[in-house]
């Protein structure tokens, strides 16, 4: 049986009714994960559209489910985003109940965790109604990013847990590389959120204000870039790592080179062309994604030194 953070004993076997618990919760961890990214895509491309305030009341829209008779591509923007976030709240509580449901089949941190995870959808939920009351208020926005990376960061080291692993043991320090570049590429989003929040780029460019925080942006790219080179490097000269290591390692490297073209192009085109301001959030949660898969699945890596 493969080993996994699920089982540490070798000698015991998981009945049908674990497995079948586990696949269960899995799926609905992916699902949830899936829409949480296309969730922030569509947010991003919300606030390109100048669409937030689109809905000018919550957590209706003009006072309606369906605001059929105001609908234009703005208001549907604000709607479809605030109907996703309201699908993975459901799924969220579904995941608490299911979890609780077979908490004698599963780990014991899991339904705890999916209370966790449900407490942060919550949260998300009062500052997307505040980013609307207090008229996208930079601080809140930026919070509001904030908190929805760290819900998907959550879902997915749950789902990563309760996938099978065999590993080598070979990623002894890799783990800590890994780490280190998603907290900084955590952090790096959050400076995006500000630039993005406030329009630093227009305002720099044409009022030569707020450019501080422009160029923290800027440089603050050499950190996490170097922290992935040298991951995607190091994992390339240990032959010894297992192959999903090896393949997030590469994955996130060209993650990172992608998203500094993106970058780059939408400075010099001065965020005209909204999809490559939409793709350079997405890529970037996927970018965090992918060292948070590696970095997960590094740490599990130990028990097979």
């Amino acid at each position: 049986m493969a080993h996994s953070v699920l089982n540490s004993d070798p000698s015991r076997h998981s009945t049908d009714t674990e497995t079948q618990a586990i696949d269960r919760v899995r799926s609905l961890v992916w699902k949830i994960a899936i829409a949480t990214v296309l969730l922030m895509a569509v947010g991003s491309a919300t606030r390109v559209a100048n669409a937030g305030l689109a809905c000018p009341d919550w957590p209706l829209c003009y006072g309606q489910l369906v605001p059929t008779a105001q609908m234009n591509l703005q208001v549907f923007l604000e709607w479809f985003h605030r109907l996703d976030a309201s699908l993975i709240g459901l799924l969220s509580i579904g995941l608490v109940g299911q979890t609780w449901w077979w908490r004698r089949e599963l780990p014991t941190w899991l339904p705890w965790m999916s209370v966790f995870t449900l407490g942060l959808i919550v949260f998300q939920g009062v500052l997307g109604g505040l980013t609307v009351t207090e008229l996208l208020r930079f601080d809140i926005v930026t919070a509001h990013l904030g908190t929805a990376l760290l819900f998907f960061v959550t879902v997915l080291s749950i789902g990563l847990a309760l996938v099978p692993y065999n590993g080598t043991g070979a990623a002894k320090h890799l783990r800590w590389v890994g780490l280190v570049g998603a907290v900084l590429v955590y952090l790096q989003s959050l400076l995006g959120a500000l630039v993005a929040s406030q329009w630093v780029l227009h305002q720099c460019l044409s009022y030569q204000t707020l450019c501080a925080v422009m160029n923290s942006h800027i440089v603050g790219v050499v950190p996490p870039t170097l922290a992935v080179f040298t991951l995607v490097i190091w994992a390339g000269r240990t032959p010894t790592l297992s192959q999903p290591l090896k393949t997030l390692a590469h994955l996130s490297g060209l993650l990172v080179l992608l998203q500094i073209g993106l970058g780059v192009a939408t400075f010099y085109l001065r965020l005209q062309v909204e999809p490559l301001t939409v793709s350079h959030q997405t890529v970037g949660a996927l970018l965090l994604g992918s060292l948070v898969a590696f970095t997960a699945f590094a740490f599990r890596d130990e028990q097979f030194a």
